[in-house]
């Protein structure tokens, strides 16, 4: 990891990229986000390592909670707040029952996009473009 950047993502492989239609649309609003602040700081993801180091050696337990896939129409202040109370009340029990502490991941606002093994899939005999998330 010494080498990343960026965009060093792009050098890698990737099977499940969708095909966009308007290739300049995708480059406009690619280089928009690129100037927002990140969605995670550098000391929040070093201080996951360690916590999660912590999990390997056993001094800690992992709990992650969250949809396997999400939709733009149930995105909402309220369902984020009610995985964040369940989040916190499993790991409270999770606390009591182990005696360790709780290294506690959401699983929140990364599902909106799926990855698939093929482009199609069959529906009811019919062969149709699969499904890869509200965000594509």
């Amino acid at each position: 990891m010494k080498n990343w950047k960026p965009d060093s993502w792009r050098a890698k492989t990737a099977k499940h990229l969708p095909v966009y239609e308007n290739e300049g649309k995708l480059k406009e609003v690619l280089k928009e986000i690129s100037k927002f602040p990140p969605l995670v700081f550098a000391g929040e993801t070093r201080t996951l390592k360690h916590m999660l180091g912590e999990v390997s050696e056993g001094k800690a337990f992992l709990f992650q909670g969250g949809d396997c896939a999400e939709s733009f129409e149930e995105f909402h202040p309220d369902n984020i707040r009610d995985l964040f109370k369940v989040i916190l009340q499993v790991s409270l029990i999770l606390t009591v029952s182990s005696h360790l502490p709780i290294v506690k991941i959401g699983r929140v606002a990364g599902q909106f996009s799926k990855p698939r093994s093929s482009s199609t899939e069959v529906v009811n005999g019919k062969e149709l473009p699969s499904y890869l998330g509200d965000n594509i």
